[in-house]
């Protein structure tokens, strides 16, 4: 891209500063520079030839020209950071703030950049890193949605009903189900505002063209606007539920076949290249432990396992999480010492797990109320929560390379990665962390 560099004045709060024409189209299309050029991103003369004024900050919109001339943020200790932030999104180049500040995300090069204390009594449960870098985080009956900056939004009060999962539609709405109670007939799924709390719609169960109340358990999503919910009813409808995020309209359910669970399941995935969705139901929840994949298209189970049957000495290998990894065409589950097991998708029917137990050294060192471990994958790096740390697992052998760990807030009760961060939700105390990873440092 070849932009002659013609230059140009611009007049900030009475500051006069002056750039080039390849400067400003280092902000992108979408910026408010952008607009400045034409499609074969020639400048248009209009825009050049005389001063142009901006009724903004101009220590910011100094602090911003530097970064597009260099790629380098540097803030002088007079700029408040999101006075910086907040002239970077009127501007359109937020994401250019945003990649200089930290790295892609490494899990073996993660730091601590902050945690947060938490607004909301009692312990929290679940936490969801947002695709802008912001989080939210469920306290019994409440949701507390945090943006980029982590700046707290309007709490969610969802009237004492218990949440029991929230996801990310996109940055500007979140998915919540919740639990019904008895005899009200309330509970399932909402889509609300992230920035101002709105419902904009509930998402209904209906069965034999009847509208049912439900509970709703683990979310998921896919790429194409689908919404998948594990859902609870008091007559027949246990299983899983789906939904067309954009109408909020259901467009078909999975019934939960006899002696097997759905409606319980603690975990759904995803899986676009299977084009199939993961159901785990895990130990506590349920005496056994169901873990499936569901064809939505054929209506039928096509990879299942549990561990119906398995001998009492084998309590030790619980499983407590589960994840696909189709890269690899298998699954990954978790016990409570951290062990590590694999199962193969490719074979039609698994009989066992191939355990690995290099994490043993966690074994006999449990606290009195533990949290269970907690699986992720992200960037082929696998993590997996335990106590107050965070392991990080790589290459083909799934080989640990890092803990990270944070004393302050007890065990971690969940995590979830995001946006360029990852978040640690402790159950001790009412806080999270985040952890970033830094930008490499200039030769």
């Amino acid at each position: 891209m070849e932009v002659p560099k013609d230059k140009v004045k611009f007049n900030v709060g009475g500051r006069v500063m002056e750039t080039t024409a390849t400067t400003l189209a280092n902000a992108g299309r979408n910026s408010m520079f952008g607009a400045m050029f034409d499609e074969n991103w020639d400048p248009i003369s209009d825009n050049f030839n005389s001063e142009r004024f901006i009724d903004r900050n101009p220590d910011c919109f100094a602090v911003l020209l530097d970064l597009l001339r260099t790629g380098e943020l540097y803030i002088p200790p007079n700029v408040p950071e999101k006075l910086l932030y907040r002239e970077a999104l009127y501007y359109g180049v937020l994401d250019h703030v945003r990649t200089a500040k930290w790295s892609p995300f490494d899990g073996n090069r993660l730091r601590l950049s902050r945690s947060l204390q938490g607004q909301a009594p009692g312990d929290g449960t679940a936490i969801r890193a947002g695709p802008d870098g912001g989080c939210c985080v469920a306290h019994g009956s409440m949701v507390h949605v945090y943006d980029w900056m982590l700046e707290e939004h309007p709490p969610l009060n969802l009237d004492y009903q218990r949440v029991n999962d929230v996801g990310w539609v996109d940055s500007d709405n979140i998915v919540i189900g919740v639990s019904e109670r008895l005899g009200r007939g309330d509970g399932g799924m909402g889509l609300f505002g992230s920035h101002n709390g709105d419902l904009r719609y509930k998402f209904q169960v209906s069965h034999e063209n009847h509208v049912k109340s439900y509970t709703a358990g683990a979310l998921s999503f896919s790429p194409d606007y689908k919404i998948f919910c594990s859902c609870k009813g008091r007559s027949n409808e246990y299983g899983v539920g789906v939904w067309d995020q954009v109408t909020g309209k259901q467009i078909d359910f999975f019934y939960e076949p006899l002696g097997w669970s759905l409606g319980d399941a603690d975990k759904l995935q995803w899986l676009e290249g299977g084009n199939c969705l993961l159901v785990a139901t895990m130990f506590p929840r349920k005496d056994n432990c169901y873990i499936s994949l569901l064809d939505f298209r054929e209506k039928k189970m096509v990879w299942c396992w549990s561990d119906m049957g398995a001998p009492l000495a084998a309590d030790e290998k619980r499983v407590r999480d589960a994840i696909a990894m189709e890269d690899n065409n298998s699954i990954c589950v978790v016990n409570e010492f951290e062990d590590l097991g694999f199962m193969d998708l490719r074979s039609s029917a698994a009989t066992s797990i191939r355990w690995s137990s290099r994490s043993r050294l966690m074994k006999g060192k449990m606290p009195d109320e533990p949290c269970y471990p907690k699986l992720a994958l992200h960037g082929g790096q696998l993590f997996s929560s335990m106590n107050d740390c965070i392991s990080v697992f790589c290459g083909p052998d799934w080989v640990l390379t890092s803990r990270l760990r944070r004393s302050y807030g007890g065990s971690i009760c969940d995590f979830s990665i995001g946006g360029d961060r990852l978040f640690a939700l402790h159950s001790e105390e009412n806080v999270f962390d985040i952890w970033e990873t830094p930008t490499p440092p200039i030769i």
